[in-house]
């Protein structure tokens, strides 16, 4: 019984926490944003403007919870939830510190890599069940972005693999002991960064919901918590792809003794949350035909040299 007790309070725990941060990204990026650009963030709103979260999610709380009578009804209300239920599903398996964590499988990378491609239907389901021609151009730049760099992530990931010996990630990041992946698989690093900014589709890979283009792409006709639930998504995404990173190429919790494991985990992760707000400051939106040409011609080939290279490299270690 204690166990059952444990492991439901550690999944309220880490629901508690990534929920919290996901609202505390709201602040984080505005004001991110506009030191790098040189101007006001948010600043009226409590001290420093903290406030700002609260204040958006009452709005989003009180805003009209409106369905189009032209929407597929069903389909339309079930697609923000999925985004948000196969990001959090995804932390089940990441270990923050030793012993910290809610289930070590065996599988637990397959099981990030399963997740992170069932969030697709979210985009696809969402966007067709708006009825609207925006909607529909929206999700499927989405779907195809998704898919493809799917295949690029799953291969940049097999070279950390085969040093490792295992799909476990407590395993992985105890691999790292001596050394961090990152010095041995900087190529697997770049391409696996690079399709997480395509999979979460931010900036500069964020062709499904380009208001230039698509007015908001494949969330148009969503308000209220159900547009929420989809912008809660894609935060939570930016904190899973980032806690993959450190845990895949970063050391994990590893890090010098005079702080504790939990603590160089959170700050690891949090460097490259905010380098994917620095994205969004700098870099401008690529063409959709320049994006999956870039993906299939260059990404492809890179990821399966490294994967050859690297198998190479361990076969003659073995022998």
């Amino acid at each position: 019984m204690s166990i059952v007790v444990e492991y439901i309070l550690m999944i309220v725990i880490v629901l508690f926490t990534l929920t919290t941060i996901a609202a505390w990204l709201i602040w984080v990026e505005r004001r991110m944003l506009a030191l790098w650009q040189d101007r006001y963030g948010p600043n009226r709103a409590g001290p420093f403007g903290l406030l700002i979260v609260v204040a958006d999610t009452i709005k989003l709380f009180f805003k009209e919870d409106w369905i189009p009578p032209f929407a597929d009804k069903a389909i339309f209300v079930v697609a923000p939830t999925i985004i948000a239920a196969t990001v959090l599903m995804s932390f089940v398996v990441i270990p923050y510190a030793p012993g910290i964590l809610i289930a070590d499988l065996d599988i637990g990378l397959l099981f990030f890599l399963a997740m992170s491609s069932l969030g697709v239907y979210s985009i696809v389901l969402g966007g067709w069940a708006s009825n609207n021609k925006y909607s529909l151009l929206g999700a499927l730049r989405g779907a195809s972005q998704m898919i493809s760099y799917e295949v690029f992530m799953g291969l940049s990931l097999m070279g950390v693999v085969m040093l490792s010996g295992s799909f476990r990630l407590s395993d992985i990041v105890y691999a790292q002991t001596e050394y961090w992946f990152i010095l041995t698989q900087p190529v697997g690093f770049a391409i696996f960064m690079i399709a997480g900014i395509a999979e979460t589709h931010r900036l500069p890979f964020d062709i499904p919901e380009a208001e230039s283009e698509l007015v908001a792409g494949f969330h148009s006709e969503y308000s209220g918590m159900k547009f929420g639930m989809f912008f809660i998504g894609e935060y939570l995404g930016i904190t899973l792809i980032s806690a993959m990173v450190v845990t895949l190429f970063f050391g994990g919790w590893l890090g010098p003794g005079f702080l504790p494991p939990l603590v160089w985990f959170i700050l690891k992760t949090f460097v490259f949350i905010l380098f994917f707000v620095l994205l969004r400051a700098s870099l401008p939106r690529p063409r959709y035909d320049q994006l999956m040409e870039y993906g299939w011609k260059i990404l492809l080939p890179v990821a399966l040299l490294n994967l050859l290279v690297t198998g190479a490299i361990v076969l003659m270690m073995t022998k």
